[in-house]
C-alpha cells in the first residue's frame, strides 16, 4: 500500500534534484529543466495531500494544473532568452551571462 509518506519521498528525492540542477549546473538549459524539476514535486505533493486528506475535493488537482500552465509558460518564455542568447553568444554557459555587472 502507497501512503503519503511515499509521496512525500517522492517530491522531496524530486526537490533535491532540481535543487542540484538549478544551482549546480552551469548550463542554463539545465537549470531550467532543474527547475521544471521542482515544480513537479510540487505537483506531487498537491496531488498527494489532496488525495488524503480531501479526496471529494479537487483543489490539488486545479493547483497542480495551474502549476503545470505556470511551468510551460516559464519554459517557453525562458527557452526563447536562452535561444536568443545562444544566437548572440554561441554559449548558454552562466558565466558567460554577465551584460548586467559592472
Amino acid at each position: 500500500m502507497i501512503t503519503l509518506e511515499h509521496y512525500l519521498m517522492l517530491a522531496a528525492a524530486l526537490f533535491c534534484i532540481g535543487l542540484f540542477g538549478a544551482i549546480g549546473k552551469r548550463n542554463a538549459v539545465a537549470v531550467l529543466m532543474g527547475i521544471e524539476l521542482m515544480l513537479n514535486s510540487v505537483n506531487i505533493n498537491l496531488i498527494a495531500f489532496n488525495r488524503f486528506l480531501v479526496p471529494n475535493q479537487l483543489v490539488g488537482h486545479v493547483f497542480a494544473i495551474f502549476v503545470i500552465v505556470v511551468a510551460a509558460a516559464e519554459v517557453a518564455v525562458g527557452l526563447a532568452i536562452v535561444l536568443s542568447i545562444y544566437r548572440d553568444r554561441y554559449s548558454t554557459d552562466l558565466d558567460n551571462l554577465d551584460w548586467l555587472k559592472w
